[in-house]
């Protein structure tokens, strides 16, 4: 199977589709049944790589399966996106500036939410 039309895709597209795989699965999975549920053709190998990105990532936790791992996602979907929001924001040196940033430009729907959560956790 040749990797052309994956070289043409972002690393976080593949990324996205290799973990959609993952929590669509009723367990571990191993790069073949990984590769296997994904709906665009990848070679075994280009998916190993991803896992083990992944797993550098933290993304995924893995075990050992035979000569090789099974893999599976170290949380759920919102998980990860608040995981990649702390990300950011560790990147950034004035967190208090980002926070102030991002928090202007909340719609007053997600300004409500933010407020009701942060009252809730001061109980």
């Amino acid at each position: 199977m040749s990797d052309t039309s994956a070289e043409r895709r972002p690393a976080g597209e593949l990324e996205a589709s290799v973990l959609a795989a993952l929590w669509a699965a009723d367990g571990p999975r191993t790069a073949l049944q990984v590769q296997q549920g994904l709906p665009m053709p990848l070679a075994r190998t280009t998916v190993a790589t991803i896992l083990a990105r992944l797993h550098e990532k933290g993304a995924v936790v893995r075990q050992r399966a035979g000569r090789g791992y099974a893999y599976s996602p170290a949380q759920d979907a919102h998980g990860l996106t608040a995981r990649r929001m702390h990300h950011e924001l560790d990147k950034d040196s004035d967190r208090e500036v980002v926070l102030a940033r991002f928090v202007s430009q909340l719609s007053p729907d997600d300004e409500r939410v933010l407020r009701e959560l942060l009252e809730a956790g001061d109980q």
